[in-house]
């Protein structure tokens, strides 16, 4: 069943936009500052910390597509997914805040397990948000333009949440003096307050109807055959999908290495804010500019154009080998803008892909293709995380407890360089070939969207044309239009 029509407003837009506040900052923040805290505070080797991140992701991409079947299930029962989402907005900030609280006096090994099981936690709780809240744009509207407009403002708070994070996140950490540990500490705290704050308005989004009938309750082994039907009827499915995963990793191995490109290549702890200006600045304005490109062009050739744009800036970054300095700025900063393009439309395809199979297949099931989406972007950023901790494993990379000073060797450095230019723009530019092969276009969706008649519930979204007249901007949350 689907939710009663109602317009795509301004106060949904935004809303579902300030959602972002708690993706972005779950996304951005462990994956920046986790792996360099384990090596560089708690003294566990780079190895065994990259297999910390990536068990507990492991752990993501296993109950992600249960947790969409059962979001399915939970709309057809009570005509919502708020509840799932809402547990999960409740429950990260605390698991967040402990995976920083490692007691002190722990060795390295204790220390590990215990990331390892607050950090296995907090996963838990950002995939019951994360998985229904993917599968809500393809309920909000049916509209191929506001889809993408939905997800444009979301992507402008999504690099605002990098920004704020990333550059926030050390600031907050450098709060506690030369005590490192009570720096993370506070860190963590007020970053797991942000991130609940958000997910929990982005709650509010989430369609309300009338309850329906109790669906078959189904086991784990059901769960993933419904997420394994999506990939094999849905060919724009597993290439989008195949597309978004090579370009997770690529930014996966990025962000890790960002606080090591600081420290180890450019000499500056104050280069990593850097970084994450140049980045996001130009990401929040080029958000609504990829959604208009898009609109002339399509979603997927604009797709291409922003990730071979990437790629190209990645590349140019090699050079920080041989001459690190501040004209890495540049190259970054192109990077960012062709980030907001290769963040915007994989989400604004994502329900056009939905939506379109519903049509073909008479039922939405946007909670599993929802949750094999968010099992294929954990699995990607997990594995950037991995593949840096092999890089520099396999390089010779020094770890140390505390405030204990060490001198990489001169492999270790160049094995942190290329891994956050060479290796991210090798796997973008594999990522261009499964995009090629994505076959749906803007009149497959306008199509789709046609042949949904008043009270038609099988593409899974309510008739809303209205929903492209709206205006195109965020505006207060207690927009007129929309009673919740």
């Amino acid at each position: 069943m689907t939710a009663p029509e109602r317009p795509l407003s301004r106060g949904v837009i935004t809303r579902y936009a300030i959602g972002s506040l708690g993706t972005g900052g779950f996304a951005t923040l462990p994956g920046l500052v986790l792996v360099f805290y384990m090596t560089d505070t708690l003294g566990v080797t780079a190895l065994a910390a990259g297999l910390v991140v990536t068990a507990a992701k492991v752990w993501d991409v296993v109950i992600d597509p249960w947790i969409g079947e059962h979001s399915d299930r939970a709309l057809a029962r009570t005509g919502s997914r708020r509840t799932w989402m809402r547990v999960g907005a409740l429950a990260l900030p605390i698991g967040f805040v402990l995976t920083f609280a490692v007691p002190a006096g722990l060795g390295s090994a204790a220390s590990g397990v215990w990331v390892f099981l607050a950090f296995l936690a907090t996963a838990t709780a950002f995939s019951l948000f994360q998985v229904p809240y993917i599968a809500l744009p393809a309920e909000l509207t049916p509209d191929y333009d506001a889809r993408t407009r939905l997800l444009s403002w979301r992507v402008v708070v999504l690099s605002l949440a990098i920004l704020l994070f990333g550059a926030g996140g050390p600031v907050l950490r450098r709060m506690g003096g030369d005590d490192e540990a009570v720096g993370y500490l506070v860190m963590a705290v007020v970053a797991g307050l942000v991130i609940g704050a958000g997910m929990l308005v982005a709650v509010t989004t989430a369609p309300r109807g009338l309850p329906g009938v109790e669906a078959p309750r189904l086991g784990i082994r059901s769960a993933y055959a419904e997420g394994f039907a999506a990939l094999r009827r849905s060919a724009p499915f597993r290439t989008l999908l195949a597309t978004f995963v090579l370009q997770g990793l690529a930014t996966g191995v990025m962000l890790a290495g960002a606080n090591y490109v600081a420290v180890w290549v450019l000499h500056s702890e104050d280069a990593l804010t850097l970084l994450f200006v140049a980045l996001i600045a130009p990401a929040v304005l080029c958000a609504p500019l990829w959604s208009r490109i898009s609109r002339r062009t399509g979603k997927e050739r604009a797709f291409q154009w922003a990730s071979l744009l990437f790629a190209l800036a990645a590349l140019s970054l090699v050079g920080m080998i041989w001459a690190p300095g501040a004209w890495v700025y540049l190259p970054v900063a192109l990077a960012g803008a062709a980030y907001a393009g290769m963040q915007t439309l994989p989400m604004a395809m994502l329900p056009d892909v939905i939506s379109h199979d519903a049509r073909e297949h008479g039922e939405s099931r946007a909670g599993s293709f929802g949750g094999v989406w968010t099992a294929g972007e954990t699995a990607g950023m997990a594995l950037g995380a991995t593949v840096l901790t092999i890089v520099l494993a396999m390089t010779g990379y020094l770890e140390s407890t505390g405030s204990t000073v060490v001198e990489q060797p001169a492999a270790a450095v160049a094995g942190i360089a290329v891994s956050f230019s060479a290796l991210p723009a090798l796997l973008v530019f594999l990522s261009l070939v499964p995009l090629a092969r994505y076959s749906l276009r803007r009149h497959d969706i306008v199509a789709d969207a046609a042949s949904a008649a008043p009270g038609d519930t099988s593409a899974g979204t309510p008739p809303t044309p209205a929903a492209s007249a709206e205006p195109a901007g965020p505006a207060p949350a207690n927009d007129p239009q929309e009673t919740v």
